[in-house]
């Protein structure tokens, strides 16, 4: 029966709410830390991040995977948080923007990012950040127009651009050794 017609006639309509899935339980690394977390299987890692733990570095933009401001660091290499399940990431090495510094020294990366003026808003500096340190990590972007390309999953909306790639040389130009990007 119509919702409309229950309601004229003063019926309530039966509800069976039907149990969400069960919990599972999540032990991976967040920046450098041990986690055991529990959570519903359809979380994804941003908002596990951003919900369970606290860390509201990692930006939520488009939640389509299409913007990057949800970049984190999985096993070494870029990801888009927004479209990672929680679930996938058992006994996973996370880092996020909070997990790149070393107390109060920053990162490379980060410090090249203030030096080199890459942000305006700054909702995007993070997956900026956390993309460019996976790029040098891969080693696979060498000229200008390579590194536009591999970060070209990170939209900046106040068109900080040159000054993104211009930090990115800064840190490529003087780190030789990836092993301390």
């Amino acid at each position: 029966m119509p919702s409309a017609l229950l309601a004229d006639s003063g019926r309530v309509a039966p509800t069976t709410a039907s149990p969400g899935p069960a919990e599972i339980k999540l032990n991976c690394e967040i920046n450098g830390k041990p986690r055991s977390l529990a959570l519903d299987p359809r979380v994804t890692l941003l908002d596990g991040l951003r919900e369970k733990l606290s860390l509201f570095g990692t930006k939520k933009g488009c939640d389509h995977g299409q913007c990057g401001a949800c970049t984190v660091l999985m096993n070494g290499r870029r990801v888009n948080s927004c479209l990672i399940l929680a679930a996938m990431c058992q006994n996973a090495k996370i880092i996020t923007i909070e997990g790149l510094a070393q107390g109060d020294q920053l990162h490379p990366m980060q410090e090249a990012f203030i030096r080199q003026d890459a942000f305006q808003c700054g909702y995007c500096t993070p997956g900026q950040i956390c993309s460019a340190v996976g790029l040098l990590r891969e080693r696979h972007a060498h000229s200008d127009a390579e590194i536009r390309e591999q970060m070209s999953g990170n939209i900046c909306r106040c068109g900080a651009y040159q000054n993104i790639l211009a930090a990115i040389r800064d840190v490529q130009s003087t780190e030789k050794s990836s092993d301390s990007i």
